[in-house]
């Protein structure tokens, strides 16, 4: 079965899970303090969070690691998990018809700069440093937070890639996860739950433009895509624990001629 250029984009959409924590909203409307009341280990709430030396960034990182066992990661990493194995069933059908597009070839050229690991990685390190130097304490915070998700997000992705081993659609290794949509979604998920959705939703957006570059240029499936921005949501998540305390997860689901999209309620902190 042949699926449309537009129908294969609706159905990469849908494919990729993301949590949206409304409480992040009201918080944004009071300036200045989304991120002086994040740090949850604190017990004094409005207390300014103070970004860590690069010494204490390994050392926050660590604890990160600790955070990943958790009810909310496991809910996310099961919507992401039947997203992969419902895109599984579309995966041949929907890379053959987004490569053969001629036009989403040109648009989505530039998914494979802008997703790499290497490039999300060194956004975080400019974005930390120009904090330092500047001494603005927020930059540095969303700094600190978007290095420690990439290294959560790239040794999470490292280590399924290898035990995985799937083959990729242009015979290659390692395909599942996708690396890019998973350290794209946690750069995503740590700017979203800092800064809210007025920066989270174009984050989420040009994550998924990333993640359907992968498709397009045959690099990944829609499984790898769907369970990747799984992985990078969890990893982002995990850097940032105190944020909100309501989240939906967005999944998809089939339909006649096609897929849809699923709100999935995750439940509270």
């Amino acid at each position: 079965m042949r699926y449309p250029a537009r129908t294969c984009v609706v159905a990469l959409f849908a494919a990729i899970s993301f949590t949206a924590t409304p409480a992040d909203l009201a918080a944004q409307a009071v300036s200045g303090q989304a991120l002086e009341s994040r740090d949850p280990g604190n017990s004094n709430p409005g207390e300014q969070v103070a970004a860590a030396s690069i010494r204490g960034l390994l050392g926050q990182t660590v604890e990160d690691f600790k955070q990943l066992p958790s009810l909310q990661n496991l809910a996310i990493l099961t919507v992401g998990g039947i997203g992969a194995s419902i895109g599984h069933a579309m995966d041949h059908d929907i890379t053959n018809a987004m490569s053969k597009s001629a036009g989403l070839g040109g648009v989505l050229h530039a998914g494979e700069t802008v997703g790499g690991a290497r490039t999300q990685f060194a956004a975080a390190v400019a974005t930390y440093t120009i904090g330092r130097i500047s001494g603005s304490n927020k930059v540095a915070v969303i700094g600190s937070d978007l290095i420690r998700a990439q290294i959560v997000t790239q040794t999470l992705t490292a280590g399924i890639k290898l035990s995985v081993g799937r083959t990729r659609p242009d015979g290659t290794m390692y395909s599942f996860p996708s690396g890019h949509s998973s350290v794209t979604f946690a750069t995503a998920t740590v700017l979203q739950r800092n800064l809210g959705w007025k920066v989270g939703l174009p984050a989420y957006g040009l994550a998924t433009y990333v993640a359907a570059s992968r498709v397009q240029v045959k690099r990944h499936f829609l499984s790898d895509v769907a369970f990747g921005a799984a992985l990078g949501i969890v990893a982002g998540r995990s850097v940032t624990v105190g944020h909100g305390d309501a989240r939906f997860a967005v999944s998809p689901a089939p339909a006649p001629g096609g897929a849809a999209v699923a709100f999935t309620w995750l439940g509270k902190n």
